[in-house]
């Protein structure tokens, strides 16, 4: 068997329930944890902290992925797909910095292929992309209900209006990018 290649991509399209459910369809993704990033008030967030908008932090995914399987180009194409980049500080109902849009590149080499991916996939909208570009300083886990939120709350009004139909537009998107 071939040695895996493990890399982090760090992600912001909103509720990071969301991202969260649309990753976890993706080939070669290995795990994803939900958490806080982007933030200027030090120490560890809360969830209730977050929501008020005033720590500075989004709602992002840590995502581990098989570069042998899939290359951050393509998750990155996926990430700005399934959510709407051109609008600031929110996605649908959800209003406020901490769901805007944005990419927490690891390193230069992410920084270069996240320029060139927001470049490629403007054409895809009429209104210019606003997701935002940050190197990756502090990534705080999220409280464990946050974590594989979908899976775990199906049945919930938000997941059935909001999350499903992202799942539906990842699934014709994207087919050939996702697990059998």
């Amino acid at each position: 068997m071939a040695t895996k290649n493990l890399q982090q991509a760090t992600l912001g399209g909103g509720c990071f329930w969301c991202t969260e459910a649309v990753f976890q369809e993706v080939n070669g993704v290995e795990n994803i944890i939900s958490g806080y990033s982007g933030g200027n008030v030090p120490g560890y967030p809360t969830y209730r902290e977050i929501c008020s908008g005033l720590t500075g932090h989004a709602e992002v995914i840590q995502i581990t992925f098989d570069a042998n399987i899939i290359s951050f180009e393509d998750i990155l194409v996926i990430f700005m797909t399934t959510h709407d980049p051109t609008t600031l500080n929110r996605q649908g109902a959800d209003r406020g910095t901490q769901y805007r849009s944005v990419i927490f590149y690891h390193d230069e080499a992410q920084k270069v292929i996240a320029e060139k991916v927001v470049k490629q996939v403007q054409a895809y909208y009429e209104s210019p992309i606003v997701t935002q570009m940050a190197p990756l300083d502090v990534f705080y886990e999220a409280e464990k209900e946050h974590q594989d939120y979908y899976r775990n709350n199906q049945e919930q009004g938000y997941c059935n209006f909001v999350i499903t139909p992202k799942l539906a537009k990842l699934r014709k998107l994207h087919a050939d990018k996702l697990k059998l």
